[in-house]
């Protein structure tokens, strides 16, 4: 009954609207328990969709980089990479104590 991202793609707006919809039937109680299961389960995708549009859309805007000779935004292109690695911390660089004056660069 869901279709795959990639077969359909939605604006943020769309998937939005549609997962409304599907609250607003949900709460209403008119539909049977298999059919509230699946609506639920396509909301839980329409979710997880939008959540990826803004994690995109907020990439984009930290990767602003100013504008270009033509006054256009000037991006760099966000390469998604996550990992299952924690970040691990310089461990000769020591931590600053809460004295010391804040140094910029």
């Amino acid at each position: 009954m869901s279709e795959a991202p990639s077969d359909n793609p939605l604006t943020f707006e769309q998937a939005l609207a549609e997962l409304e919809g599907i609250v607003q039937e949900l709460e209403d109680g008119q539909v049977g328990l298999e059919e509230s299961l699946a609506r639920y389960e396509k909301g839980v995708g329409l979710i997880k969709r939008c959540y990826a549009q803004l994690r995109q859309a907020e990439q984009k805007i930290l990767l602003l980089t100013g504008v270009d000779e033509e006054g256009r935004p000037a991006v760099q292109t966000f390469e998604h990479a996550a990992t299952g690695e924690s970040i691990k911390l310089d461990p000769k660089r020591r931590r600053k104590k809460a004295d010391e004056p804040e140094i910029p660069f």
